[in-house]
């Protein structure tokens, strides 16, 4: 373990090559003044943009044209703010491209207000008769399926003014957590100074020592602890956000306008929860099988990250990662394996944690740009599943750009999450049926197992918190603290059985970003439920399956995500997929246990 480096001490091999966007300041700049110009000229049309074809396919080629500009503007101010959130100029320069994106959506909200106002009719006619319009015709399928949830043209601006705004709440919280809240420095194991990170937290709670693992925990929640009103006020008010959002668009619920962009029935979030919450027995079974690898008489809430096997986890440097995720995702064939290793070597990842950098990962990346992908790698099992995680958003978003026009390039993050975890699954069976190393072996087994318990449950119990939070604040309830504390501990307990709840754990919520997104964190449950079905049909060599699969990375969002998973080949409309994944984890929970224990 050692202290966390300055951004100037990393090699430049491992950080992801911004200048194949924006050579300098300068070329951002001139963008951005070009872009400012183009916006106003976009007013021009409101009022006459429905008045022919000829018009509405003028503006939409030259809005296009103005939004992947201001889409790459925004992307490079955002990760060079992301290198270190310390650094005021780059903050400066993502306020400004996020002011900007702003700017468009206000400038161009009479869109769809002046297009719902047409006869369905009247706009078929106007597609009919107008070469390139019929490119649209999704595009504005989508449109008069959100007319009754349209204001009008004046509201719509107010509305999109307001929308920097709107997202303060989780800016600040950002900026509280990553660049202004100093962790505590503890010591470890052999006495050397630890200093705790958003990004190396979970790392330490899988030290061996467990009153390290106990030290890292508690100092961690006291600290944030300190700040316990500030992000339950952000918390607070990113939540009443989301709820007036939906209240001025006439929404019932927060969650009903959350999910109707995407087109996804509320029932396929009750049926996410209904069928985790029945299930949680599996859930108990592995907290069970972590006690007993422990030999303790009872689970603590430090102690839920440390594998169910002894065997000390072989450090994984950064080149071997690379080789391992390679070779994993060859079953999508040659031509994603070429892709995948291509970009490992382009400059798209930036590799290592530095002070001030973000916490977490991502995926970055626009359609006229290469993908980039931000790490915090810490040379363990986690950070290659990461790495693999991200390369599936990765190849997702350059596929879909390679073969849509701009309009449908992009994806839902329902469907995201499946890419990503596809790829998170191939590289568990590659490791596990070629890794010669038995302790490898080991914690592979256990990260699959940890990877169903973070990701279908965790973030389950994550969507099941998120609702009730957004309920308390649609039925006049107080988001004190103290509530999230109690709605946070409650369910705690509920999933994971006879483990002990601690008073910190039950401030885990301040820790989670993902609450600011409004009904987010879902689709990773309802993700990994899909991907797990469609990966046991391409390693059993289903006839079209891979096939299938690539052809669904390539259409963007050319349809809603249920009919693109539909003929990918799983329903996300039905629970099966929800049972059949907890099945696999039952599956490997007994083979961990005849294995491991």
């Amino acid at each position: 373990m050692s202290t966390v480096p300055e951004r100037e001490e990393i090699d430049a091999a491992d950080k992801w090559d911004l200048k194949s966007v924006y050579d300098s300041t300068e070329a951002w700049e001139d963008d951005f003044e070009r872009a400012k110009a183009d916006i106003e000229e976009l007013r021009d049309y409101e009022g006459r943009v429905t008045a022919d074809g000829e018009t509405l396919l003028e503006f939409l080629e030259a809005y296009e044209d103005v939004a992947r500009t201001v889409s790459t503007l925004a992307a490079y101010a955002r990760m060079r703010a992301d290198e270190d959130t310390r650094d005021q100029e780059a903050q400066a320069l993502k306020s400004r491209g996020s002011a900007l994106a702003s700017k468009l959506s206000s400038a161009t909200s009479f869109l769809e207000p002046e297009l719902q106002s047409l006869d369905r009719d009247e706009l078929d006619r106007m597609v009919a008769a107008t070469d390139g319009l019929e490119l649209y015709e999704h595009y504005l399928d989508d449109v008069f399926r959100m007319k009754a949830h349209t204001r009008s043209a004046e509201v719509e601006e107010v509305i999109s003014e307001f929308g920097e705004v709107m997202g303060a709440p989780g800016e600040v919280y950002g900026m509280l957590t990553n660049a202004d809240l100093e962790f505590p420095t503890v010591e470890g194991p052999a006495g050397e100074d630890v200093t705790i990170t958003q990004a190396n937290f979970t790392t330490l709670l899988q030290e061996r020592d467990r009153e390290f693992r106990q030290t890292v925990h508690e100092s961690f929640y006291d600290r944030i602890s300190d700040v316990r009103n500030t992000i339950g006020a952000s918390l607070q008010y990113s939540t009443k956000g989301d709820v007036k959002r939906a209240q001025v668009r006439g929404y019932d619920t927060a969650r009903e306008a959350a999910l109707d962009g995407p087109n996804i029935p509320v029932e396929v979030y009750d049926n996410l929860v209904e069928t985790v919450r029945g299930n949680l027995d599996a859930l108990h079974h592995h907290a069970d099988l972590k006690r007993r690898a422990l030999d303790v008489d009872d689970l603590e809430m430090w102690d839920l990250y440390m594998p169910l096997t002894d065997a000390e986890e072989p450090d994984i440097d950064y080149e071997q990662a690379r080789e391992y995720v390679v070779e994993a995702v060859a079953p999508l064939g040659e031509d994603y394996q070429e892709r995948v290793a291509e970009g490992l070597e382009s400059g798209w990842v930036d590799v290592y944690e530095n002070e001030g950098k973000r916490s977490g990962a991502y995926s970055g990346g626009t359609y006229d740009t290469q993908p980039f992908i931000l790490m915090n790698y810490q040379g363990d099992l986690d950070s290659v599943y990461t790495l693999a995680h991200e390369l599936g958003h990765s190849l997702h978003s350059q596929l879909s750009s390679e073969h849509q026009p701009y309009v449908y390039n992009d994806y839902e993050i329902f469907v995201a999450e499946v890419a990503s975890t596809v790829n998170e699954s191939l590289l568990t069976q590659y490791l596990l049926e070629h890794t010669a190393d038995e302790a490898l072996r080991a914690h592979v087994l256990d990260q699959y197992l940890e990877r169903f318990r973070s990701t279908l449950f965790r973030q389950t119990l994550f969507a099941d918190f998120e609702h009730t939070i957004h309920t308390m604040e649609e039925n006049g309830e107080p988001l004190t603290p103290d509530a999230l504390d109690a709605e946070y501990g409650d369910l705690k307990r509920e999933f994971y059985g006879d483990a002990r709840v601690d008073d910190h754990i039950a401030r885990e919520w301040m820790r989670i970003p993902h609450f600011y997104y409004n009904y987010y964190v879902y689709q990773y449950s309802t993700g990994i439920s899909a991907a797990v079905a469609l990966t046991e049909g391409i390693l059993a060599g289903k006839e079209g399956a891979a096939e299938a699969y690539i052809d669904f990375l390539t259409r963007g969002s050319t349809e809603y995500p249920l009919e693109l998973l539909r003929d990918a080949g799983v329903d996300m409309s039905s629970p099966a997929p929800i049972e059949s994944a907890i099945g696999v984890y039952r599956e490997y929970l007994d083979r961990a246990e005849d294995h491991l224990l």
